[in-house]
């Protein structure tokens, strides 16, 4: 066999490259490992694990070590699958911690911590669907440390420039309601004849908004043994009236990006009214678009129906532990210091928004506050106040998949609409269900095929 001069370059590279990595100096961390992703968090956490450490011997001393989310994915899996290591004490978020779902409850790795949460009693203190949006199959594998309720933000200086008052808002219970009342902020601004303003951020594609929306109008996604069954009437329904607010005669809304330089600047001018947002998106705002701050305040989500829920959730994340850790008890006591310090809350709080899941902190004054940044508005409560209404969101390791399935019924139904002409509920009911049951059928398939999900 001949090698080309390019073939024998490439191969003198890769012995270099091999021989260079091979001489990296490595040196294992001192201490029980724990990996976070977020930089929040981990500036949270440094003074109170020097703390820890100063408190106890070097045994039980710990070393915190922030990775990029794709790194703790890749070295998490893997080692749980191979036994290759992995750090004892893990915080994940939920596009995470589902995926060491997939198999049976005894191949997940992390320690299954459902018998100490009542034993100590914890269990009672926790916001009880935070807790349980971090189980699977009736089991605990983490403590929560976020408990993420969902908010309106309106533009109050427009409503109020509109002649719209405060007495107006607070009659708004349902989105027909906010509708109504926000109408004569949706106007032709420089006489095109198409509205320049809307009175909601959505679109077909609004991944996160669809998917609190579906939550909040009593969406169901999975069984109780995790088949999907998002292909129900509910859910239909829900995607039918949310595509006669983007499309049609009755158009209310248009999609904002909420994280985007773009999506400030529109948010800004004035491009739609409402957003739904959680804690942690309005103090995302806050850092990232402060110009905002004064224009805005919180509602209550408008409900579907009246006396519906007004509220959803999106967003959790979790610290377990290694369940082949030899360090399950050390680790078990500072998970719970992390998670249940007052100090840490509120670090969280005025850096990221977070909200403990934790009852007894809930009247801590700093969540209490005047926020100017939203009229005065004391968010923090009105935050708290929304949270024993949240929606049971799931925990599955194809939940992402259901997700991305509700945003495709939801374009295929808008392309539908248009094509036929069709903006009523009904019959775009009718088209949304036989769109989730084909979706459903394919998300079913998917699961079969998974050998080790069988064999729970």
């Amino acid at each position: 066999m001949r090698f080309s001069p390019g073939s024998a370059v490439i191969f003198c590279l890769a012995i270099a490259s091999a021989v260079l990595v091979a001489l990296i100096p490595y040196r294992e961390p001192d201490g029980i490992t724990f990996w976070t992703f977020a930089t929040a968090h981990r500036d949270a956490y440094i003074e109170p694990i020097a703390r820890w450490n100063e408190e106890h011997p070097p045994e039980s001393r710990f070393t915190m070590t922030m990775l990029h989310t794709n790194v703790i994915e890749n070295r998490m899996i893997s080692g749980f699958l191979t036994g290759t290591p992995v750090a004892d004490l893990l915080e994940t978020h939920e596009d995470l911690y589902v995926r060491v779902y997939h198999g049976p409850l005894d191949q997940i790795g992390f320690l299954d911590i459902t018998d100490r949460l009542h034993e100590e009693g914890l269990y009672e203190q926790y916001e009880r669907t935070t807790l349980l949006q971090h189980t699977h199959r009736g089991r605990h594998f983490g403590l929560p440390i976020t408990a993420a309720s969902a908010l309106l933000a309106y533009r109050s200086d427009l409503a109020e420039a509109a002649g719209i008052s405060d007495e107006d808002i607070a009659q708004i219970e349902t989105w027909d309601d906010y509708f109504r009342v926000m109408r004569p902020l949706m106007t032709d601004l420089d006489g095109d004849g198409r509205p320049d303003r809307y009175l909601l951020s959505l679109g077909d594609v609004s991944h996160e908004t669809i998917r609190m929306l579906v939550l909040q109008n009593d969406g169901v996604l999975f069984d109780e043994d995790g088949n999907p069954s998002f292909a129900n009437e509910q859910n239909a329904r829900t995607l039918a009236t949310l595509t006669t607010w983007i499309t049609g005669p009755k158009r209310v809304a248009t999609d904002v990006a909420a994280y985007t330089s773009t999506g400030h600047k529109q948010r800004l001018d004035g491009i739609v009214v409402g957003t739904i947002i959680t804690n942690s998106l309005l103090a995302y705002w806050k850092r990232e678009n402060p110009q905002l701050g004064g224009k805005i305040k919180l509602m209550p989500i408008p409900a579907f129906e009246p006396g519906g829920r007004r509220t959803s959730t999106a967003g959790s994340t979790m610290i377990s532990i290694n369940k082949r850790s030899s360090h399950i008890e050390t680790a078990w006591e500072l998970a719970k210091r992390l998670y249940t310090s007052i100090e840490v809350a509120e670090y969280l709080y005025r850096v990221v928004g977070m909200i403990t899941p934790l009852k007894g902190n809930w009247d801590a004054p700093f969540y209490h506050e005047p926020d100017p940044f939203c009229g005065g508005q004391q968010t923090g409560t009105l935050f708290i106040e929304q949270l024993p209404h949240i929606p049971q969101s799931p925990a599955s390791p194809y939940q992402n998949l259901a997700y991305a399935e509700l945003v495709n019924a939801m374009i295929a139904l808008r392309a539908h609409a248009e094509r036929h002409g069709i903006y009523e509920v009904e019959p775009l009911a009718v088209e949304a269900l036989r769109v989730l049951k084909k979706s459903q059928d394919a998300l079913q398939k998917l699961i079969d095929r998974n050998v080790f999900l069988g064999e729970s």
